[in-house]
């Protein structure tokens, strides 16, 4: 199995992290090039113990023209290109590296910009989620995509949050997990901002009306399980179709800013009707990238997951599973996990986290990478 090791520029540029990382033997390296907000732990610095992202940010210099949206430096980084100097430091060291981007999501510019966001049925902005459906959301992915790319060595593009954010996503002190049974996140996740709207073949007010009855409904039940909606069947599947579409157009203007022959790699979920950093794949997302990475990091459903992909997929889109070792509850047996996860027909596993796991994680990633290379 391939193993990508994921990092953020200041982890990179961190001494001492090219000879870890060399002795650990991934095979690639991605690094954040443009990234949502954090407070991300620094367990091997010597100097301080985290990095505070106030803001989504662009870790390559940001000039020339942009269009509606432009995104904002970061200034708790000493370079106006510190995700370019840190994939020149890889590369001189003979480390692949890959560009991370993360795209739909901008808590930044969705505050600043309020009409291009994700709304919900009963008009609630969604200011962590740029819709895809709107042009100046797809035409700032395409733009972060070709800057960030610019002038770099790059053994792969990783594409984050390439589609739509919905209800149940990360923010500030997040109080709504475990609130919202999982058809009622679904519904709270279709956008019906008036791009969207404007894409349907029925009334948007109605559509509008049915969810949020469905979801008052829902809401009333008390059930917190997986009772599903009772929506129309065709009012869904055109309201799905709608959003693969834009998702879908997203995609395109994401890759025809690539140079040919770079290697596409999509963060995705077989589920179409996942939002988030992983967000459920199209009909045609399969044609168009070299490998889907899939969410790994719950070891009790993992390799299910894989398996399904392997199934669904075409046989030259490599299967990716995404692990964690830095959760709260360690994989008890990660070698055993990966060996399942390559069983299932896993290809590559993609590692998080190069910079947040310290000394006392740091052996996990050991055991993970050497049992990849195994299978």
């Amino acid at each position: 199995m391939k193993v990508t090791g994921y990092a953020y520029p200041w982890d990179v540029l961190e001494s001492g992290f090219v000879p870890r990382v060399q002795a650990l033997g991934v095979d690639e390296v991605a690094v954040a090039l443009s990234y949502h907000s954090a407070r991300a732990a620094t367990p091997w610095s010597p100097s301080r113990t985290a990095v505070v992202a106030r803001h989504a940010a662009f870790y390559r210099p940001v000039s020339g023209a942009w269009g509606t949206l432009r995104p904002s430096t970061p200034d708790w980084v000493p370079s106006e290109d510190s995700g370019g100097d840190a994939v020149r430091l890889l590369n001189a060291a003979g480390v692949p590296a890959a560009a991370w981007i993360v795209l739909t999501h901008n808590s930044q510019l969705g505050y600043e910009h309020p009409d291009v966001v994700v709304r919900n049925c009963f008009g609630e902005a969604y200011p962590w989620a740029l819709c895809p459906s709107r042009p100046e959301v797809r035409e700032y992915a395409a733009k972060v995509t070709a800057e960030a790319v610019a002038g770099l060595e790059l053994s792969s593009v990783i594409l984050e949050a390439c589609g739509p954010l919905g209800a149940v996503h990360q923010h500030q002190h997040e109080k709504t997990d475990g609130v919202w049974a999982p058809a009622v996140a679904r519904l709270l996740s279709i956008c019906c901002c008036a791009a969207c709207a404007a894409s349907w073949d029925v009334d948007a007010d109605t559509v509008r009306a049915q969810l949020v009855e469905e979801v008052r409904r829902l809401i009333a039940t008390g059930d917190l399980g997986t009772t599903g909606d009772r929506l129309p069947p065709d009012l869904t599947q055109m309201l799905l179709r709608a959003r693969q579409r834009a998702t879908d157009e997203l995609r395109a203007a994401v890759l025809a800013t690539l140079p040919p022959g770079v290697r596409v790699v999509l963060h995705g979920a077989l589920d179409p009707w996942v939002t988030g950093a992983l967000p459920g794949l199209t009909p045609s997302a399969p044609d168009d990238v070299d490998a889907v990475v899939l969410f790994g990091w719950a070891p009790a459903t993992g390799a299910e997951a894989v398996a399904a992909a392997r199934e669904a997929l075409p046989e030259r889109v490599a299967i990716a599973s995404y692990i964690t070792a830095v959760a709260a509850a360690p994989v008890p047996d990660i070698a055993a996990y990966v060996g399942e996860l390559a069983k299932a027909g896993a290809a590559e596993l993609h590692l998080y986290h190069l910079g947040l796991a310290g000394p006392g994680r740091w052996p996990d990633l050991e055991t993970a990478t050497a049992a990849a290379h195994e299978n």
